[in-house]
């Protein structure tokens, strides 16, 4: 019982360090017009989006959002974030909103009558907005 088993190598092959190196996705346009895409992103990142369900519900139960009731929902949204939330409900004047605060999505909207004897599943923080 003192056979010894061999099955394949442990490192098959090496990797050299000039495969693993990343090249750049954007080149530098020389007369400053270049838009970077990550910079793009985050900064489209930083703004409450509407599903298309959030938008119907918005339609159907007459909401209607200030601009600066989006910027407390935006305020709200970066507060849950930091704390580490992933779906939020957030109550603002009366209306509900379902929030997924890693892509900064409202999911859907209740309005004060919907809210009545309605259960909440499936989020993990809750907001009161004032």
């Amino acid at each position: 019982m003192t056979e010894r088993i061999s099955i394949g190598q442990l490192y098959p092959s090496a990797v050299s360090p000039t495969s693993t190196r990343r090249t750049p996705t954007q080149q530098v346009i020389p007369n400053g017009n270049n838009v970077n895409p990550t910079f793009q992103k985050i900064f489209q990142d930083q703004f409450v989006k509407f599903s298309h369900h959030a938008e119907v519900r918005l339609q159907e139960r007459g909401i209607q959002l200030k601009p600066e009731q989006i910027e407390k929902m935006n305020n709200a949204i970066d507060k849950a974030a930091s704390k580490g939330a992933k779906d939020a409900l957030l109550i603002l004047a009366g209306n509900g909103y379902i929030v997924n605060v890693p892509n900064r999505t409202v999911v859907t909207a209740l309005d004060g009558q919907a809210m009545n004897d309605h259960v909440f599943t499936q989020i993990d923080s809750a907001m009161i907005i004032s």
